[in-house]
C-alpha cells in the first residue's frame, strides 16, 4: 500500500501493475475464445456471427482492462485507457505476425482491429 501511494505522489508508472491488467485482459480473451469455439463446435456458428463475436471479445477485454488501468491511475483515465487498447492491439498483432509466419496484410480489417482495441480501452478508462 505505501509503494502505491508513492507512486501516485511522483507520477511514476505503475508498470508492474499495467502488465497484470494486460495479462488479466489476455486470460480473459482465451477465456471468451475457448467459450465461443465450444459454441461454434456445438452449434455450428455461421461465420459473420463468429466474426462479430471475435469483435465483442476484443472490445470487451480492451474495455476491462482500459477500466481497471483508469481506476488505478486516477488522473488521465482516458489516456491510460488508450495505451492499454493500443499495448493489446500490438501484443495482438506481433503473435499474429509470428503465427501467420510472416504472411500479414495490413488492410483495412487490421486498422479497424486497432480503432476497436484502442476505443475499447479509452472507453473503459472513461468510465472508470
Amino acid at each position: 500500500m505505501e509503494q502505491m501511494n508513492r507512486n501516485r505522489g511522483t507520477g511514476e508508472v505503475p508498470v508492474a501493475f499495467l502488465l497484470k491488467s494486460l495479462l488479466f485482459s489476455y486470460i480473459l480473451t482465451g477465456m471468451l475464445l475457448a467459450i465461443l469455439a465450444f459454441m461454434l463446435y456445438k452449434f455450428g456458428l455461421g461465420e459473420r456471427a463468429v466474426s462479430i463475436a471475435i469483435i465483442v471479445i476484443y472490445v470487451t477485454a480492451t474495455l476491462l482492462s482500459g477500466f481497471v488501468a483508469g481506476k488505478r491511475m486516477k488522473s488521465r483515465r482516458f489516456l491510460w485507457g488508450l495505451v492499454m487498447g493500443c499495448a493489446y492491439f500490438l501484443i495482438l498483432a506481433v503473435v499474429s505476425l509470428i503465427a501467420g509466419k510472416g504472411d500479414v496484410q495490413v488492410g483495412s480489417s487490421f486498422f479497424t482491429t486497432l480503432a476497436l482495441c484502442a476505443g475499447g480501452g479509452m472507453l473503459g478508462g472513461m468510465l472508470s
